[in-house]
């Protein structure tokens, strides 16, 4: 494609990854500069040059240029040309008139998972377990070889490069946490849309924080946090534009149950959400939340289209995640228990009964060491060796 752009939350590494992993010569400029935005805002056909290779860092800020870069693509298409580089969803952003459709292929940066921050390099086994007849599952992720590691101090450390990999106390963590919270309210946020009320905001951050891995009620939200609907809806609005929050559409297809069709919602940072809350210790939606975000980085690198879903009936019945490719499901429920019991597979069994001629074996992933068929159809398997 003529350009490429990359987009995701800010401190996810996107500018050193566009600096140091794209070979030959570049020209490297960022909108962070004051110079560069103010040109960028004045003469963007300058800014851009003739024909040379050029990176754009945090190009949500002049959102016009896109129509620059629009034309100079339509006026001699060379792939690879334009590498942009943004802290908020394109696609969502309002003000953003210019999507360069069929000009521009679009990736997100998620934070490091578990495995790249051990330096593998990778996610987790989700392309090898949709690959394989689960027969093999049981020696696939034996074979991994992978080491056990506690998931709650994964979650204190989220997956920003600097507190996950650079930082080694929770003190030092949590003053970056802070430092990483004020600059998102008093500066990106800013330009992304006017907040006359930051402590309003910052309130709904928190109570957000608390609803991780919960059906996301907004009426139930705004009222908690004393907000009118339409505010806290914004609010939100804002924070998903700023891949800090992630609303995990329903898998809505069924003939017999009826399902409840909200999101469900979980954060883009598990250490982030836990600073957020002031909660020491994390829990089993915190856990759920890890395997979410290691799913996100892997259907970013699919080429074929993937939804990750939920699926929750009326009565109760769930599943955390609904892994929905070409024609197959995959089931995938979260436990944070050393010793999961057929009881924990319950919604897995249900879903399997809704879908049985489309959906794969049932994964339980847990805390413990056990790998073993609770049944036929349902691995438990421990969370450490899939993600």
């Amino acid at each position: 494609m003529p350009a490429v752009v990359v987009t995701g939350a800010r401190q996810t590494g996107k500018s050193t990854l566009v600096q140091r992993l794209v070979p030959g010569p570049r020209r490297f400029l960022s909108l962070d500069d004051l110079d560069v935005a103010d040109l960028a805002r004045r003469d963007p056909d300058a800014l851009l040059g003739e024909d040379g290779p050029v990176t754009l860092d945090e190009v949500q800020r002049e959102p016009q240029l896109l129509l620059s870069i629009k034309r100079a693509i339509d006026r001699g298409r060379r792939p690879g040309r334009f590498l942009l580089t943004g802290s908020a969803n394109l696609l969502l952003l309002r003000r953003v008139s210019e999507s360069l459709a069929g000009r521009a292929s679009y990736l997100t940066l998620w934070p490091m998972t578990r495995r790249e921050q051990l330096g593998q390099g990778r996610c987790g086994l989700w392309e090898e377990l949709l690959a394989a007849d689960e027969r093999e599952w049981i020696d696939l992720l034996r074979e991994a070889r992978t080491e056990r590691e506690d998931w709650k101090a994964l979650a204190r450390r989220g997956g920003f490069p600097v507190p996950a990999v650079h930082m080694r106390t929770q003190a030092e963590r949590t003053t970056w946490f802070e430092g990483y919270v004020r600059t998102y309210l008093e500066r990106d946020l800013q330009q992304l849309s006017s907040i006359s009320a930051l402590p309003d905001f910052r309130r709904l951050m928190w109570a957000a924080s608390l609803r991780l891995g919960r059906l996301l009620n907004q009426t139930e939200l705004a009222r908690d946090v004393a907000l009118p609907q339409a505010t806290a809806h914004r609010y939100l609005n804002l924070l998903e534009v700023s891949f800090l929050v992630v609303r995990l559409p329903a898998y809505a297809l069924s003939r017999t149950k009826r399902l409840m069709k909200m999101p469900k919602l979980y954060w883009g940072d598990v250490g982030l959400a836990l600073h957020l809350a002031g909660e020491g210790e994390p829990e089993g939606a915190h856990l759920e939340n890890l395997v979410l975000l290691d799913l996100l980085v892997w259907r970013e690198s699919r080429p074929t289209r993937t939804e990750i879903l939920h699926w929750r009936t009326a009565t109760g019945e769930e599943v955390d995640f609904v892994i929905e490719t070409d024609r197959t499901l995959l089931p995938v429920e979260v436990k944070a228990t050393a010793r999961p019991r057929l009881d924990d597979a319950r919604g897995l069994l249900s879903f399997r009964r809704e879908s049985p001629r489309i959906s794969r074996a049932g994964l339980l992933l847990h805390t413990g060491d056990r790998l073993e068929w609770l049944t036929e159809h349902i691995l438990a398997a421990p969370w450490w060796m899939a993600c």
